[in-house]
């Protein structure tokens, strides 16, 4: 599981574009949110650089929460 804060993900428009994105870069992964502390869990096989990669051209900021 990769996981990681994003602070400006603030509303569930928010959360869709973000799944959306992971989605676009590892179809299979499992998208977990908590809008309340910010976090976005990723559980798959996409590496946490492409999966920032991917939140980042969507618009956001995230940061890897070191495991």
């Amino acid at each position: 599981m990769t996981s990681f804060t994003v602070f400006d993900m603030t509303c569930g428009g928010c959360i869709k574009a973000i799944t959306a994105a992971v989605k676009e870069v590892a179809p299979d992964a499992t998208v977990v949110t908590d809008l309340a502390t910010h976090r976005v869990d990723v559980i798959g096989s996409a590496s946490a650089e492409v999966l920032a990669e991917a939140m980042r051209d969507a618009g956001f900021t995230p940061e890897a929460i070191a495991a």
